[in-house]
């Protein structure tokens, strides 16, 4: 099978594209690399066609997906605080963009588009574990770009046009993930923090929570719901159902990486949720998933390979 990535040279994106390599497939990465990074796809083996370019331009899209049979739509401005700082910007890349791949897609006779959502939809919302089920409040122009797009991938559905499947992330992390600038994710910050011998930041109390899911994970839900059946038109939390305040998340990674640092308390920050969990019922239902990797397990994976990073640049 031949398959486009967008978002192909990021995190979580070039995790996926490992999988795909390695299951056989051709892929195609499409990313304008603001984020992603060549170093990402380093050492990859396999076909593998790497085009630069932004998914806000249409006849860019349209030009690589000539010829797949499936699009990973995982290409975006995946930050609440940068939403909130450019949301112009931010909505021609992730809801413009969402367009731009989905009208390709139709127009080229794509079978599939597995879409990268987010929890962020659901906002404040306070019925705990959140099932899909629970009605979409975002608070940020983030949330509710991802919002937008669900609503736009299962209008596409509906009609006929294309088969579409949204994934909603809880927060994911692993090997890869950038710890630098204002917008990076906690995992990779307080791991660079703790093995450089810094005190790492909490903003606000380290009372909130989140729902933190593997990257390998993430990637195999991906090629699992682009090969499910039954699953057209359908949105699903991809998360590990199990709830981690940031208090204990740093004191997880402190004991994967055998140290302790007292942290420094900052100002939270707008538009950060304070809790979240979801449940995983229906992906795991659907798609017939493995069990997660634990957090605990993930996270000292994470761990040694920023140490094993760390090692090479020495």
């Amino acid at each position: 099978m031949r398959y486009v990535v967008t978002g192909g040279a990021g995190f979580i994106g070039s995790t996926l594209v490992r999988h795909l390599l390695g299951a056989g497939h051709e892929v195609v990465v499409l990313d304008d690399f603001s984020t992603g990074k060549e170093a990402n796809l380093a050492g990859v083996s396999g076909p593998l066609t790497v085009a630069r370019g932004s998914i806000a331009d249409a006849a860019f899209v349209a030009q690589h997906v000539v010829g797949a049979d499936g699009i990973f739509h995982l290409a975006a401005v995946a930050s609440v605080q940068r939403s909130l700082d450019e949301p112009l910007y931010c909505h021609s890349v992730n809801v413009t963009g969402t367009v731009n791949v989905l009208e390709a897609a139709r127009d080229n006779g794509v079978r599939r588009v597995v879409l990268s959502s987010s929890a962020a939809v659901y906002g404040e919302a306070d019925d705990f574990p959140l099932a899909e089920t629970v009605p979409a409040g975002p608070i940020s122009p983030y949330g509710v770009h991802k919002y937008m797009n669900e609503l736009g991938a299962r209008l596409y559905a509906d009609l006929g046009w294309l088969e579409t499947v949204c994934l909603r992330y809880f927060n994911v992390f692993g090997p890869r993930q950038d710890p630098n600038g204002d917008y990076a994710a906690v995992v990779p910050k307080f791991i660079t923090s703790v093995l450089a011998g810094e005190a790492p930041t909490i903003f606000g109390d380290g009372g909130q929570s989140r729902d933190f899911m593997y990257v390998e994970d993430v990637a195999a839900t991906n090629l699992a719901a682009m090969q499910g059946s039954n699953v057209s038109g359908r949105v699903f939390n991809v998360c590990a159902g199990v709830e981690t305040n940031l208090l204990q998340l740093l004191a997880a990674i402190q004991a994967a990486a055998e140290t302790g640092l007292e942290p420094i308390f900052a100002p939270a920050r707008v538009g950060d949720i304070r809790r979240s969990v979801g449940l995983d019922r229906s992906i795991c239902e659907a798609l017939s998933l493995p069990p997660w990797v634990s957090v605990a397990n993930g996270l000292d994976a994470t761990v040694r390979a920023y140490q094993r990073s760390q090692s090479l640049r020495a």
